[in-house]
């Protein structure tokens, strides 16, 4: 019964992968590499954009949050201790 109920199941999600499908041909010239080049030109600037507006300064933030997390423990650290440690935490 089991077996049944799977085997209709995947039936079903054949022929609706079917029904729904479509078929993509090239352009009329039949020039995929040269539609290629379009998008991925296209595709390039929008992704020069997007990093240069969103990502580098994302970068920004979260490097200046951490720089000053650093420094505000080194005041701490420096009130606690009073000096400076430069090198690297031991254990």
């Amino acid at each position: 019964m089991k077996m049944k109920r799977l085997a209709a199941a995947l039936c079903v999600a054949l022929l609706l992968c079917l029904v729904f499908s479509q078929t993509a041909f090239a352009a009329g010239t039949g020039d995929v590499a040269g539609a290629i080049e379009g998008t991925w030109n296209t595709a390039s600037q929008q992704i020069k954009t997007v990093v240069n507006k969103v990502v580098f300064p994302a970068i920004d933030l979260i490097l200046a949050v951490f720089f000053f997390a650093k420094l505000g423990t080194a005041y701490f650290d420096y009130r606690k201790h009073g000096q400076f440690e430069w090198g690297a935490t031991r254990s």
